[in-house]
């Protein structure tokens, strides 16, 4: 599994290493996992950061320690899992957006209730935490050794497999080239 020295570093790097990586987390329901095909980084001296104006109750996750989740809730409807990199006091962190489900997918299915095409399964950030089973319990907690982990895989992934754009589904920040994904998925990611 990552531990926190791969979190502690350029969250742009992150962002893009990331990509590639298995997703698991063991429920007493059952297990669920799936290859992380997109990202988002986020800094903090981007508008579109949680931690741009500072530490706050909702955002202290984000400048604690690196390789915890950073769990939030937005729009009061859907929960989005991101893992928290760089040094302690940074607030930055990386929003992953979408997997390619492997284990559990009849459990996601269910959680995301009932009839779902693989392919969405786990597209778009609210998606994925629903099919996953993160919720705002998961915020603070270690990515190394909890239920909730991201481990090493067997893809290689190379600077040609890796797609650039900017991110979306912001009203600030959104001109920055800071969204990552996999070539070849582009049906699994939840933006074009």
């Amino acid at each position: 599994m990552l531990n926190e020295k791969f979190y502690a570093r350029d969250t742009v790097s992150v962002a893009k290493d990331l990509l590639g990586k298995i997703m698991v987390h063991e429920t007493s329901q059952g297990i669920t996992s799936g290859i992380i095909l997109e990202t988002e980084a986020y800094l903090e001296n981007d508008p579109a950061c949680h931690a741009y104006r500072g530490m706050t109750k909702r955002n202290a996750t984000m400048f604690g320690p690196p390789g915890k989740a950073y769990v939030y809730l937005i729009y009061g409807i859907h929960y989005c899992f991101n893992a928290v990199t760089k040094e302690e006091g940074t607030g930055e962190a990386v929003l992953v957006r979408s997997i390619y489900p492997l284990e559990g997918i009849e459990l996601m299915r269910e959680r995301r209730g009932g009839k779902c095409h693989n392919a969405r399964l786990s597209c778009g950030p609210g998606n994925l935490c629903k099919s996953m089973g993160i919720n705002a319990q998961h915020d603070t907690i270690s990515l190394e050794n909890s239920p909730l982990q991201i481990k090493f895989d067997n893809i290689k992934v190379s600077s040609e497999d890796i797609g650039v754009s900017k991110r979306i589904g912001l009203s600030k920040g959104n001109d920055l080239y800071l969204r990552f994904y996999l070539k070849g998925y582009e049906k699994f990611v939840s933006g074009r």
